[in-house]
C-alpha cells in the first residue's frame, strides 16, 4: 500500500534536509552523499523529490539567509536552520503554505535534540509565508563565494560574471544523447543546435518514454560535444579516459568504435556498465589508474579530473562542499595525465583533453602549455566545425570555451573547455 501523499512528501522534506546537513555542515559533495545510499530507502519518486528540494535550496540559499535573518535573533541548529532555509525556498517558490509549515514543525518535532525548536519553526515560517514571496523577487541572483567568483571574474569579466550565476540560480534542464537514428518523438523534446535533446521540467527520469528500452542517456550538451568532435569511424580504436559514467563511451560506441573505457573508481564503473547494458552497447571496461594505461589507439579522449566549476548549474552543492584548495593538484594532475594520454596515441591520431571547468588553467592553458612540450602536438582547428558550435567560442590556440550563459534563451549549458590535438604521422 502506498504511503500519504502527505507523509510521503514528508518524508522527501526530511531526507532534503538531510542532504542539506551533509553538503552545508560535513562539506560532502552530492554525489558522494548519495553514492553512500543515503536516499536508497525511499521510492523512485521521493527521491528525485528529495534530490530536487536540496538542490533548488543550494541555489536559493543566499535568499533564503537574507529573508530569515530578519525572523532570526540568535543562530539556530544547523539541521534547524535547513529546515527554515528549505521551507523558504518552497514558499517563495509557490509551494501551499499550510502543508509546507506543518510538515516542517513535524520534522523538528520528531527531533530528539531540536524538537523544543517546532514553536520557532512554525512562527517564522508562518512570516515567511506572508512575505517571503514578495521579497523573494526583490532580492538578488545568489552569488558565488569568493574563492570562487573572483578568478572567474578575473577570467571572463564582471558582467559575464553576473551572467553565469544568473545561469547557475536557474538550474539545468535535462539533456539526453541517443543512438543514431533514434525517433525520440515520445519525449517531446526541443532539439538543440548541437543535436541533442532538451526537456524541461522532465521530473523522474527513469519513467520517461525510451529510458528503460535503453534508446538514449542523460549528457548535457556540452558533455556531448568532445565524442562530437572526435567523429569515431567504425573499426577504429578509442581510449576513454576518465570515462564515468560513461555518456562519451557510449557515443563512440554507438558510433561503430571499439572502445576501452577506463576509471579508478569500481564503484563509477559499474555505474558505466549498468548504462552500457541498459544501452544494449558493449565497450571493454578497465577500472585503474588512467596514468598507468598502456597501448596505441586511434583515438584518445581525456575529460580528466578538474574543478568541475562548469557544472554548478546542476551540482550547486559543489560551491558550498569546496573551497578551492585542491586546484593546485588538480592542475599538476592534468598536466601529468594529458603528456601520458599523448603518449597513447598513434602516428596521426588524435586526443580529444577536455574538462568541465570554468577555470583557464584547467583549460586554455594546459593545451598551450601542451603545444609547447609536444613538438610532435598540433591544434586540429576543422575538427570543431561541428553543427551548432558557434564560432565565437572558439579560442586563440584553437580550442572550444562553452560557458553556462551561453544559449540563455534555451536554458544555458554546462562549462567545457575542449580541444583536438593531432599528433603527426
Amino acid at each position: 500500500m502506498s504511503k500519504p501523499a502527505t507523509q510521503s512528501a514528508t518524508q522527501a522534506r526530511r531526507s532534503a534536509i538531510y542532504l542539506l546537513d551533509q553538503v552545508l555542515g560535513e562539506n560532502r559533495l552530492m554525489p558522494e552523499i548519495l553514492s553512500a545510499g543515503a536516499l536508497d530507502k525511499l521510492a523512485p519518486e521521493d527521491r528525485a523529490r528529495a534530490q530536487r528540494l536540496a538542490m533548488e535550496t543550494l541555489r536559493g540559499l543566499e535568499r533564503a539567509d537574507r529573508l530569515l535573518k530578519k525572523h532570526l535573533r540568535k543562530a539556530t541548529p544547523l539541521m534547524v536552520h535547513n529546515t527554515l532555509r528549505l521551507g523558504t525556498v518552497e514558499l517563495c517558490q509557490g509551494a501551499a503554505a499550510h502543508g509546507v509549515v506543518n510538515s516542517m514543525v513535524e520534522i523538528v518535532s520528531k527531533h530528539k535534540r531540536h524538537g523544543k525548536l517546532k514553536g520557532l519553526v512554525n512562527a517564522v515560517l508562518r512570516k515567511i509565508a506572508e512575505e517571503g514571496p514578495q521579497d523573494w523577487s526583490n532580492l538578488r541572483v545568489p552569488r558565488l563565494p569568493k574563492w570562487l567568483r573572483s578568478p572567474l571574474a578575473q577570467a571572463w569579466g564582471n558582467p559575464e560574471m553576473l551572467e553565469i550565476e544568473k545561469a547557475h540560480f536557474n538550474g539545468a534542464p535535462l539533456d539526453i544523447s541517443c543512438k543514431p537514428g533514434t525517433d525520440l518523438s515520445a519525449l517531446d523534446g526541443e532539439a538543440l543546435p548541437t543535436g541533442s535533446i532538451r526537456i524541461t521540467d522532465a521530473g523522474q527520469v527513469t519513467a520517461l518514454p525510451g529510458y528503460s528500452d535503453g534508446t538514449w542517456w542523460v549528457q548535457d550538451a556540452a558533455a556531448a560535444l568532445p565524442a562530437k568532435i572526435l567523429n569515431m569511424k567504425a573499426g577504429e580504436t578509442a581510449l576513454d579516459l576518465c570515462a564515468a559514467p560513461g555518456g562519451k563511451t557510449m557515443q563512440m560506441v554507438a558510433a561503430g568504435a571499439k572502445v576501452t573505457a577506463v576509471d579508478i573508481s569500481k564503484g563509477r564503473m559499474a555505474r558505466v556498465q549498468e548504462n552500457l547494458t541498459r544501452t544494449g552497447l558493449v565497450a571493454s571496461l578497465v577500472v585503474g589508474d588512467a596514468l598507468e594505461q598502456q597501448g596505441q589507439y586511434d583515438a584518445v579522449l581525456l575529460d580528466a579530473p578538474c574543478s568541475a566549476t562548469g557544472t554548478i548549474r546542476r551540482h550547486p552543492d559543489l560551491p558550498h562542499a569546496k573551497d578551492g584548495s585542491e586546484f593546485g593538484q588538480l592542475i599538476e594532475l592534468q598536466a601529468q595525465m594529458l603528456a601520458h594520454a599523448w603518449s597513447l596515441v598513434k602516428p596521426g591520431g588524435k586526443l580529444l583533453f577536455c574538462t568541465c571547468s570554468l577555470l583557464p588553467d584547467e583549460g586554455e592553458c594546459q593545451v598551450e602549455e601542451a603545444l609547447d612540450m609536444f613538438p610532435d602536438m598540433s591544434v586540429d582547428r576543422d575538427a570543431l566545425n561541428v553543427p551548432g558550435v558557434d564560432a565565437a567560442w572558439i579560442t586563440s590556440e584553437g580550442g572550444l570555451r562553452l560557458r553556462p550563459d551561453y544559449w540563455p534563451d534555451r536554458g544555458g549549458m554546462d562549462g567545457f573547455y575542449m580541444a583536438c590535438l593531432r599528433k603527426a604521422a
